[in-house]
C-alpha cells in the first residue's frame, strides 16, 4: 500500500499545483483523476494492477498531510497501513486510510473525501482526442537543456514550441527584450504551424517525474505526456494559452 501511495503522490502532488485526487476503483480497475490549480494541467490514469482497498469513488484531499505521514520512518515494511471502511445508507464506504506501526504505538488516521463532494470538487473532464501533429520521447538531455533556459529566464511562465527543418525547438521570452531557445527534440516526424504557450513551471514538473515519457502535441492547443511509472500509468494534459 505505502509504494502505490507514494508513487500517486509523486506524480501528483509533486507538480506543486495539486493538493485532491479522485479515486474510482472497481474489482478490475483502479483509476484516479485530478486537476491542478489554476486547470493548467489534467491527469487521469490507472494503477497497473487494481487496488482492493481503493473500490469505491473517493477522494484523497490534502495531499502535503498524507505525504508527510507516508514519509515517517515509524512506517516501515512491517507497518500496518489500510483503508478503513463504514457502511453509510446501505453503501461500502471507504472512510480513513488507517496508518499503525507494528507495536501499535505510532497512529495516523487520514481522512477520505466522500464520494458526493470529491465529484463535486473534482469533476470528469471530456477528452474527445484530437490530431497528434508530433509525437517522440523526450531526452535526458533535452530535458537538462530545458532546465538550463528557464534557469536562464526566470521570469518568464510561459514557452512556445515550433518545429523548423524536422527539429522541435522550445522559445522563451521576447527577442524585444531578453530570450532564449533551443533544440529539445532533434529529428522529429510532423509539424507545429501554430505558436501556442506552455507553462513552465508544470512542464518541468512532469519531466521531473520518475518514469518512461511520451509528449504528443496537437496543433488544436493541447499537449500530452503520458508517464509509466511501473506502478502506475499517468497521463498528463496540458491546455494551451494563446500568445
Amino acid at each position: 500500500m505505502k509504494d502505490f501511495l507514494k508513487d500517486l503522490i509523486d506524480h501528483t502532488n509533486g507538480l506543486g499545483v495539486v493538493d485532491l485526487i479522485k479515486i474510482t476503483g472497481t474489482a478490475q480497475e483502479t483509476q484516479f483523476s485530478a486537476l491542478a490549480d489554476g486547470k493548467t494541467v489534467i491527469i487521469d490514469g490507472s494503477f497497473k494492477n487494481p487496488i482492493a482497498d481503493f473500490i469505491g469513488v473517493f477522494g484523497m484531499p490534502n495531499l502535503g498531510k498524507l505525504k508527510t505521514i507516508i514519509g515517517f520512518e515509524d512506517y516501515d515494511s512491517n507497518a500496518i497501513i489500510n483503508v478503513t471502511r463504514e457502511n453509510k445508507n446501505g453503501v461500502d464506504c471507504p472512510v480513513t486510510i488507517h496508518f499503525q506501526t507494528q507495536a501499535g504505538d505510532f497512529v495516523n488516521d487520514y481522512r477520505l473525501m466522500s464520494k458526493a463532494l470529491i465529484e463535486e470538487k473534482v469533476k470528469n473532464v471530456s477528452f474527445k482526442g484530437t490530431t497528434w501533429n508530433v509525437e517522440f520521447e523526450p531526452t535526458i538531455a533535452g530535458i537538462q537543456r530545458l532546465k538550463r533556459q528557464q534557469q536562464a529566464n526566470s521570469e518568464e511562465i510561459h514557452f512556445t514550441m515550433k518545429t523548423e527543418n524536422g527539429n522541435l525547438k522550445i522559445y522563451f521570452g521576447d527577442p524585444s527584450t531578453h530570450s532564449g531557445n533551443f533544440v529539445f527534440q532533434a529529428g522529429v516526424t510532423g509539424s507545429t504551424n501554430n505558436t501556442w504557450m506552455w507553462p513552465v513551471k508544470e512542464f518541468i514538473g512532469i519531466m521531473d517525474m520518475v518514469g518512461d515519457k511520451k509528449i504528443r502535441v496537437s496543433d488544436a492547443g493541447v499537449a500530452e505526456v503520458t508517464v509509466d511509472s511501473g506502478i502506475a500509468s499517468y497521463r498528463y494534459l496540458l491546455p494551451a494559452n494563446v500568445k
